[in-house]
């Protein structure tokens, strides 16, 4: 793979804040989900209803971001010279991660049986929200080696023995992947997405070539009646390259941003995009309509409009005015996501464990309920901060 000529080994500001800001939103949105009685645009849309709102973008935004960054992602690593084997070892390393971490969590919630299990459920989510942090911290070199690897390994023990202390509600020892969760789900999307860049070198044309194609396995897999859809392989991969179509999407829009020469004040190519996007969902829709839990064409084409035109004025503001000051707020959740994705969890599983109960019950539902949430969301962006200034960073 050859260096892209404009993609330097450089953070772009607008990137980090359009993550801070995803970030801080599902921190939000997934606290909000626990409280009751709030209104249906600030929920998940029901899996029948040909609808969406701003909660059923958060995850395609975080999807569509990871895309955004593969390619300066694979520049650093080839300005640093490093060999298509350190690169795959890297990758596959970061995706196995996150698809192990996914089953973990999912499995966390539910389908346990807790008469059988030698600790209790929520002791065992505890120590499974809790064990990347020693196993995937990125540790100061002031730390001895030995320290290091006793707590890592420690932490592989403790996962794999929480593996064989975890009973299904069918009596079977072991969990098992009743869907993936959002973050196994992000690690399949992420390894599809990155072996279809290096395959084609990531030349942008053909990206977009393997767009299409991703989007109609999406409107295959979608269409009741067909033989092929009854295939599990099929299924799998034609639901993980709807979601790497939204990683391609992020991908393609980077490079046009920050690859291409575009010499005009509007980047047409892009604005081109975000048409295609609309268009293509509106004429889908009225055949598979748009559901996040479907994870239907329409849906993903919404969203990927909808990222890309944030993202534009976001570059607009932060790249093209300079106004960036006003971003510091969401960067430490930039700096350090899957810290900040993973800590509520904890939060969660240990006042489980140990009985203690922070809410009152009003503020559980309605304003005050929505009030919590956005103050919750806000509290653990400057633990984020804190937790940055002294090097406690998960790194995959």
């Amino acid at each position: 793979m050859k260096i892209k000529e404009n993609l330097y080994n450089q953070r772009i500001i607008s990137i980090d804040a359009f993550r801070g800001i995803t970030i801080f939103i599902m921190i939000f949105v997934n606290e909000l989900a626990s409280i009751k009685n709030v209104p249906q645009w600030m929920k998940h849309m029901p899996a029948d209803a040909d609808a969406m709102t701003f909660v059923d973008v958060v995850f395609p935004a975080f999807l569509f971001i990871v895309g955004m960054s593969i390619p300066f992602a694979f520049n650093a690593r080839l300005l640093k010279k490093d060999s298509p084997t350190v690169i795959w070892k890297h990758t596959l390393k970061r995706s196995l991660a996150l698809i192990v971490m996914g089953l973990y969590m999912v499995n966390s919630e539910y389908g346990y049986d807790a008469s059988k299990m030698l600790i209790t459920p929520a002791f065992w989510g505890l120590l499974a929200y809790s064990m990347p942090i020693p196993l995937w911290n990125k540790y100061p070199k002031t730390v001895p080696l030995w320290a290091k690897y006793c707590l890592q390994y420690g932490a592989i023990a403790i996962l794999i023995a929480l593996y064989f202390l975890y009973v299904q509600d069918t009596g079977v020892v072991g969990m098992t992947p009743k869907w993936w969760g959002i973050l196994g789900l992000i690690g399949w999307a992420y390894l599809f997405s990155v072996v279809l860049y290096w395959i084609v070198n990531g030349d942008l044309k053909v990206l977009i070539a393997l767009l299409m194609l991703c989007i109609v396995a999406t409107v295959i897999s979608s269409t009741a009646g067909l033989a092929i859809n009854e295939n599990a392989i099929f299924r799998f991969v034609s639901g993980n390259l709807g979601l790497a179509s939204l990683v391609l999407s992020g991908a393609i829009i980077s490079l046009l941003f920050f690859e291409e020469k575009i010499t005009t004040k509007l980047n047409w190519p892009v604005i081109g995009f975000i048409v295609f996007f609309l268009v293509l969902g509106f004429i889908l829709r009225p055949y598979y309509g748009i559901s996040k839990i479907k994870g239907t064409p329409s849906w993903i084409l919404y969203c990927a409009a909808i990222c890309t035109t944030l993202f534009y004025v976001l570059y607009w503001i932060m790249e093209i005015k300079k106004e960036t000051k006003w971003s510091a707020f969401f960067m430490p959740a930039a700096a350090n996501p899957l810290l900040i994705y993973i800590l509520p969890g904890i939060i969660y599983y240990f006042n489980l464990t140990f009985g203690i109960h922070i809410l009152p019950d009003y503020m559980t539902e309605g304003t005050p309920g929505i009030i919590w949430a956005l103050v919750f969301s806000a509290i653990m962006l400057l633990v984020m901060k804190v937790f940055n200034r002294y090097k406690m960073q998960l790194h995959l």
